[in-house]
């Protein structure tokens, strides 16, 4: 009885207060490296660290937090004159160290004649990742493009290159056999359709709406051109050894705008 007046008092509430804000969900865990989806009241104002964001109609927004990111995130929500703040906690994750030796030296640091064609190929993935459409794809479960296959690279791992420390590793590697079927994670737009990069090889990128892209890298064939929409499930490509590759495997990115999340903060891979 009780229990029935208070949930009754509770309704009372919110019917004379009718600028009080709704709980706002979250989808995802507040890990460095991770995506988080968040569901608001639709035309709601959003603030993630005091940068607006975009909503979709439905109310939904995405964000994503950087690999060393060590303070809270703080999520600001505003509507019909109400307020809210949210403030989450950021965990840290554990990275691993990989070392890999018996590399050529060019696969270590690359000639210096190649760092023009290195500096468009990067402006090319960057105004890929710049894409802020109202899609709202990145809502829905992504799947692994590769089934049965190994994991052999993961997301923040040190890479030591012939004995040189370098930039930590911000993908995802399956290894599979060159020519293997690779699907789409996801729902997507094509933003990218490059067969011959330097670093990556064949590459494609998809943009899933509000900043969400993810990218396929050392492909063979690629199936897509720039501009296509491609439906989760879809062929887009087959395994390859191209661009810097040690051995024939996919490696996947996830991104939100520039800051390169961990792609396993949104498959689930057992």
């Amino acid at each position: 009885m009780y229990l029935q007046m208070k949930k009754l008092l509770f309704i009372l509430f919110l019917s004379l207060n009718p600028n009080i804000l709704y709980s706002i969900e979250f989808s995802g865990d507040f890990y460095q490296g991770n995506l988080i989806i968040g569901k608001a009241e639709p035309k709601s104002k959003i603030l993630v660290d005091k940068k607006k964001i975009k909503i979709s109609k439905e109310g939904f927004f995405v964000f994503g937090l950087s690999k060393d990111r060590k303070n809270n995130v703080t999520i600001e929500v505003f509507k019909n004159g109400a307020s809210e703040k949210i403030i989450k906690q950021v965990y840290k994750k554990e990275y691993r160290i990989q070392k890999i030796n018996g590399l050529p030296k060019k696969q270590v640091t690359p000639p210096k004649e190649l760092y023009e064609r290195i500096k468009n190929d990067n402006k090319l993935i960057g105004d890929a990742r710049a894409i802020n459409t109202n899609l709202t794809f990145f809502t829905s479960t992504f799947k692994v493009p590769i089934k049965n296959t190994i994991i052999t690279g993961v997301y923040g791992s040190q890479r030591i290159l012939n004995g040189i420390p370098k930039s930590p590793h911000y993908g995802l590697d399956f290894a599979a056999k060159e020519g293997t079927e690779i699907k789409a994670m996801l729902d997507g737009v094509v933003t990218l359709s490059e067969s011959d990069l330097y670093y990556t090889g064949g590459t494609i990128i998809f943009d899933h709406g509000h900043g969400v892209s993810t990218l396929y890298m050392h492909m063979k064939n690629l199936y897509v051109k720039k501009g296509q929409k491609i439906k989760q499930g879809d062929v887009i490509g087959t395994v390859g050894t191209t661009g810097r590759s040690t051995g024939a495997h996919l490696d996947i990115r996830l991104n939100w705008y520039n800051i390169k999340l961990d792609p396993e903060s949104v498959l689930k891979i057992n």
